[in-house]
């Protein structure tokens, strides 16, 4: 795999995953609204959002250039969870999701200077119920207002909570590494 990738994400977890995968890349961010149409649903949300964002990179891409974009959402009782806004909306979710299982989306869009390829990963989380104090405690001290769903599994919320996970852990954490892995390398062969 010789070509680059351009990462653009501010996300310090998608960071160190992409890292990871032992990939030459550099970071681009850049702003994106990031509203989409009320009637999606899961997987829906995730890759029109991870496809808004390849399309609104504001650069060239270079013939040796392979532009990643992602969105991660929750999905829970038939409605989405994105970031919170505040402490309260924090709290909402993080209270709806213990308890019971919901689906953790991430959409990808690798877009080159020819091609625009989408698609999804979908896990599902299983959260045993924690008290109001507990809750409170990972808010206060974990600020998760960057994260899907108010959580990140790769901490305390994800230690102590998290019960089980149906699927691949890293899409969770929000990049599914191997699917991209596979996918580079198909779009690298052509």
């Amino acid at each position: 795999m010789n070509k680059k990738i351009i990462l653009a994400s501010k996300s310090p977890r998608r960071h160190e995953l992409i890292k990871g995968l032992e990939l030459e890349f550099e970071v681009h961010t850049y702003e994106v609204d990031e509203s989409f149409p009320e009637d999606l649903k899961a997987d829906e949300i995730a890759t029109f959002l991870a496809e808004k964002k390849a399309k609104a990179y504001p650069f060239t891409i270079n013939e040796n250039e392979i532009l990643l974009t992602a969105d991660t959402i929750v999905w829970v009782n038939d409605h989405v969870l994105n970031k919170p806004e505040n402490e309260e909306e924090s709290f909402a979710m993080l209270k709806e999701i213990c308890g019971s299982t919901h689906e953790v989306y991430t959409g990808v869009c690798l877009r080159t200077n020819n091609n625009l390829l989408t698609f999804f990963e979908r896990s599902e989380v299983t959260c045993k119920a924690i008290s109001d104090e507990a809750i409170w405690h990972y808010i206060k001290n974990y600020k998760p207002f960057d994260k899907a769903g108010s959580y990140g599994i790769q901490d305390w919320f994800g230690y102590t909570a998290v019960e089980k996970i149906n699927g691949c852990f890293y899409n969770v954490m929000g990049l599914p590494v191997s699917k991209i892995h596979e996918e580079i390398k198909k779009l690298t062969e052509k």
